[in-house]
């Protein structure tokens, strides 16, 4: 019954792990009585590498929702799971490669996926090795992988319904292509930066037109100008010279030109804008592809054929002056370049045969709402929760800017396109839009019908519109109903200046490393206190190190109680006195204060309660008022300290668990209460 006189977490943590994974409460099918069922899906981590501090933040938050219903009596479900990541992936596996001196466009299809499958196992098996360590009790018996056959299935049945819906279809479209991973990408998955680059004034016969992209001329169709814009009026349906060609464009007329920019006339290139695509469109002109899918320009473009971009403007450029086309050149041009978020190349729109679509704000056949129109209803009437609350806002208005989305990706590491002759797979968002239903579906225990919809989604702020969006309108339309609750959205994790953590600035903090130092439940404290909901926070090993100490408070002060317990019986009725009563009072109004926080996903506040409670009151105050009772000769007034000071630390235990599992699991394994449970983790929440 005496602990030892160094806390050491080392040696604790794995084996608490394994003495909660043998007793089987992870599983909600083992948990006691018949509690209403509370339900988290993970997020499944890439399985593409280690994991990071913002992956021990998620695994930490949502351990804390699960351990805290799990303790309130609730049938808790903590499903488990991995991603493909199909894009995320490759990008990570080219890196690799490209250390190897090999390069995926020279490796035989077959080949590639096999060896993009093994890394990818072993890296889920390392992957979930470092979950465990960070505490998580999820339930590893319903564990699932996202190209598993069973979910591919579902994504499959889904993929099929939106069909006959009339929601998917298949066309000449222009697309987002990032020239070095040689892929179409959505319209969320580009960054934008503001740059500064010259416009260029070119003379084509009686009209002077303004553009940033000069090179791109050879796939000229028209100039188009306002039809409001009496400057051209006289020269709307007229042929003019398109310069360094023996080609002639028409002059067309159109609203979407904005008559203030440059000359008020734009060249029309539909197969490299997207919209001079859709004035193509309109106006039923024709579209030529002067750029090609390496970036460089082709056959039409003549002698600059085989250069690439940057090559092929500086050369464009110099024939255009020579020829007298140039009428000026505007050096600080200031436009959005759109940008790959992984590589940060310049995107190059490109039309492209038989890309899929799903049509975002149409009506299905049905005659339901659209997925767009389902998921703000559902979330104007209150279905699903933001938290913080501002996100709410963000998400309607980025709702309403909703275009048809691009599902069809030309990667070979994703789930296959069912009946896409050229090998187009499926965006991975699209897939992993369909998580929570479609892991619930095949654990082949009837859980769709018990745990869903889900409690709560835990994610990053970042992911609102690639993932969480998605979620909402693809479960809606799968299911019928909201595939969760309550969407809380964590902030990024930065370092102590609030810079962002990066390998070249040296900031980055290990968890994994940081835990064999300090300790699993002082990292997870470091990450909790302090972290308000849809805000970044800062974390330092200053912080981490604080924490430590807190967890050698605690150790300490169940020292100092269980040391001073040899001679307690708790089968003897020991009345306490009235001071005894209050503290406990005190103590109940602290859990009820708790657990109002915790139920209102104030998690950085619930923490740091607990923290001040014990270390402020319990340690500093009670415990010292103790020690002249626990040391007296009154035995019966050492008898009412004794179980005072036992229910103290007993119910703190349980209300710092949910925080801190490893070191108060540990510390509630040597306390003799009556009625004790196996394991804290199943213990009654003391509210």
């Amino acid at each position: 019954m005496e602990l030892p006189s160094q806390y050491n977490a080392k040696e604790v943590e794995d084996k608490i792990y394994q003495l909660w994974e043998k007793s089987g409460f992870f599983d909600p099918d083992n948990l006691p009585g018949k509690g209403k069922p509370f339900t988290i899906i993970m997020p499944p981590p890439n399985a593409n590498g280690s994991l990071h501090i913002g992956h021990a933040l998620f695994v930490t938050l949502e351990d804390i929702m699960i351990r805290f219903n799990r303790m309130k009596g609730r049938k808790t479900l903590w499903l488990p799971g991995a991603d493909h990541a199909g894009f995320e992936t490759q990008v990570v596996f080219d890196k690799k490669l490209e250390k190897e001196g090999r390069n995926r466009f020279q490796i035989p299809k077959d080949q590639l996926y096999k060896e993009m499958w093994d890394f990818t196992m072993h890296n889920k098996e390392v992957m979930y090795s470092q979950i465990k360590k960070l505490g998580a009790s999820c339930d590893w018996s319903r564990e699932k992988f996202a190209a598993d056959k069973d979910i591919v299935k579902v994504v499959y049945d889904t993929f099929e319904k939106l069909k006959k819906d009339g929601l998917v279809y298949q066309g000449k479209r222009i697309i987002n292509w990032c020239t070095k991973h040689q892929t179409s990408l959505s319209d969320l998955e580009i960054k934008y930066e503001e740059r500064n680059d010259p416009l260029y004034f070119i003379k084509y016969g009686p009209i002077v037109v303004a553009t940033g992209r000069p090179e791109t001329m050879f796939g000229d169709v028209a100039v188009a100008v306002n039809p409001k814009d009496k400057r051209y009026k006289d020269l709307i349906g007229k042929e003019i010279p398109l310069p360094l060609t023996d080609r002639k464009i028409s002059v067309i007329a159109d609203n979407v030109v904005d008559m203030e920019f440059g000359t008020g006339a734009v060249k029309v290139t539909p197969s490299h804008d997207p919209i001079d695509f859709e004035i193509c469109q309109k106006h039923n002109l024709e579209s030529l592809q002067v750029i090609d899918f390496r970036g460089k320009l082709n056959e039409k473009t003549g002698i600059y054929s085989g250069s690439n971009i940057g090559e092929g403007r500086k050369k464009v450029v110099e024939d255009l002056k020579k020829s007298g086309f140039i009428e000026k050149i505007d050096q600080d041009y200031k436009h959005t370049v759109a940008l790959c978020f992984k590589c940060g190349r310049v995107i190059e729109p490109m039309v492209m045969e038989n890309q899929w679509f799903l049509k975002m704000t149409a009506k299905p056949k049905s005659g339901k709402l659209s997925l767009r129109d389902a998921a703000v209803k559902a979330v104007n009437e209150k279905k699903i929760v933001f938290v913080p609350k501002r996100m709410e806002k963000i998400f309607l208005h980025w709702m309403k800017n909703l275009r048809d989305w691009n599902i069809s990706r030309q990667i070979i590491w994703a789930i296959p396109i069912p009946g896409d002759e050229s090998g187009q797979v499926f965006d991975t968002w699209f897939s992993s839009g369909q998580w929570p239903f479609a892991t619930l579906k095949t654990t082949q225990r009837g859980d769709f019908e018990k745990f869903y919809p889900t409690d709560v989604m835990e994610t990053g702020w970042d992911i609102l519109f690639f993932w969480v969006a998605r979620m909402i309108m693809l479960g809606i339309y799968a299911t019928g109903k909201v595939p969760f609750k309550h969407v809380y959205l964590h902030g990024l994790v930065r370092d102590k200046d609030k810079q962002k953590m990066s390998k070249s600035k040296g900031n980055v903090i290990d968890p994994l490393g940081i835990m064999d130092i300090y300790g699993t439940d002082a990292l997870r404290m470091a990450l909790v206190v302090g972290n308000t909901p849809g805000s970044d926070t800062a974390i330092s090993e200053e912080k981490i190190k604080g924490y430590r100490n807190f967890s050698t408070k605690i150790w300490n002060a169940s020292r100092f109680v269980l040391m001073n317990l040899k001679d307690y019986n708790h089968a003897d009725k020991i009345q306490l006195n009235a001071k005894d009563k209050k503290l406990i009072k005190d103590l109940e109004k602290q859990a009820k204060e708790i657990t109002k926080e915790i139920e209102t996903f104030k998690f950085y506040t619930a923490s740091e309660k607990i923290y001040h409670y014990f270390w402020h009151t319990f340690c500093d105050k009670i415990i010292e008022e103790q020690k002249p009772r626990l040391y007296g000769k009154d035995l019966k007034e050492k008898a009412r300290s004794q179980r005072l000071s036992l229910l103290i630390l007993a119910n703190c235990l349980k209300l710092l668990h949910p925080f801190m599992p490893f070191i108060t699991e540990e510390i509630y394994q040597q306390l003799p209460l009556k009625d004790k449970k196996e394991c804290l983790m199943v213990e009654a929440w003391p509210d």
